[in-house]
């Protein structure tokens, strides 16, 4: 895929195939996320990858999918459920720009797993306690994102919208997601 094809394309997939997802996409989306730029080289993110059956089973309901759908409409169902998830941690001493580091990092594995037809859901409303005790992770680090994956069971677009707009995603008829984004000339200015 062109990057152009990868930026319109690559949505945020709720609804998954129940077939693994590759180690070796698996390894390049980690490989890219190592290699990437972060503030003053620290380094900051570590990760987990979970993958077996039972301990994906088991962060599922750690998870809140969709904010803006009912659950019903914007979570998975059983035989819909990702196959494998990425924890980013941020290791204690992280630095101002963590968020940014991680920013940049889960875009890089993003971007590598739809490139391999792997979709994905950043998940940023994840039950923090419950995660770092279920991956024994420190207290002293802080897991910050979950990136869940697998085949996409559903697709998704974006739509054009004026600066003022509804900007709520939502499904369509045929349950695709439909994410609004505002137009080009109303968000950017050059001087």
């Amino acid at each position: 895929m062109e990057l152009d094809e990868l930026y319109r394309t690559c949505r945020s997939v709720r609804r998954f195939e129940q077939r693994p997802v590759p180690e070796k996409v698996l390894h390049e989306m980690l490989e890219h996320a190592r290699l990437v730029s972060c503030a003053s080289n620290k380094l900051p993110l570590r990760y987990i990858v979970v993958k077996s059956p039972d301990m994906v089973a088991a962060m599922q309901p750690l998870m809140k999918w969709a904010a803006l759908l009912p659950p019903e409409i914007g979570a998975p169902k059983e035989d819909e459920l990702p196959t494998a998830f990425v924890v980013m941690i941020q290791a204690a001493g992280a630095g101002a720009f963590r968020d940014v580091d991680t920013g940049i990092a889960v875009s890089a594995m993003t971007m590598t797993a739809w490139k391999e037809g792997v979709g994905s859901c950043i998940m940023g409303s994840i039950n923090v306690p419950k995660v770092r005790e279920l991956l024994h992770i420190a207290s002293a680090d802080t897991p910050r994102l979950a990136l869940a994956l697998g085949y996409p069971k559903q697709t998704g677009y974006t739509v054009d919208v004026p600066v003022g707009a509804d900007i709520k995603y939502y499904l369509d008829e045929q349950g695709c997601f439909v994410v609004p984004k505002y137009q080009m000339a109303d968000i950017v200015r050059i001087v």
